[in-house]
């Protein structure tokens, strides 16, 4: 599974890359899968949504 970060891309890099400025779920690799969002908070719960998480099973 791979993992996702939350990162927040500011004005002069959103402009450079040709999206909007916000906070992005992305991938090790740099890409963006989702986003922009308005806070972190909001990607993190995105990011819990795509790919929720592990639990550990008691034995």
């Amino acid at each position: 599974m791979q993992t996702l970060s939350a990162r927040h891309v500011k004005i002069d890099e959103a402009l450079r890359l040709g999206v909007e400025s916000g906070w992005y779920a992305i991938k090790v690799s740099g890409t963006f899968v989702s986003g922009p969002h308005d806070s972190e908070v909001e990607c993190l719960r995105k990011i819990d949504e795509i790919h929720p998480p592990l639990v550990k099973k008691k034995r």
